[in-house]
């Protein structure tokens, strides 16, 4: 599996190490990825995910799972992150009807 947070996006990126020297090398940023339990409080059930916990922290100040994924963009989530964004949609407009 690709180390990419199913949330938000946030992937690897490439750098430079630069030693007193002024000498250059290549390094890898990772993100710092960990799998989490969520609640959907929509559909009852945890789900695990692999987040940034800056994601997490973002998540918390948003208010919750729920709120976060109908918030956000379509083309940054991951297959199951859609899905479930999907199904919270689905089950808060049968509930507003």
């Amino acid at each position: 599996m690709a180390r990419r947070c199913e949330l938000t996006g946030k992937g690897t990126l490439v750098g430079n190490n630069v030693s007193h020297a002024n000498n250059k090398t290549k390094r890898i940023y990772r993100p710092n990825l960990q799998t989490i339990d969520l609640v959907s409080e929509a559909l009852g059930n945890s789900y695990k995910l692999k987040i940034a916990m800056n994601t997490l922290r973002t998540v918390d100040k948003v208010g919750g799972l729920d709120p976060f994924l109908l918030k956000a963009k379509d083309a940054v989530l991951s297959p199951k992150a859609l899905r479930l964004k999907r199904a919270i949609a689905k089950k808060t407009a049968a509930k507003a009807a």
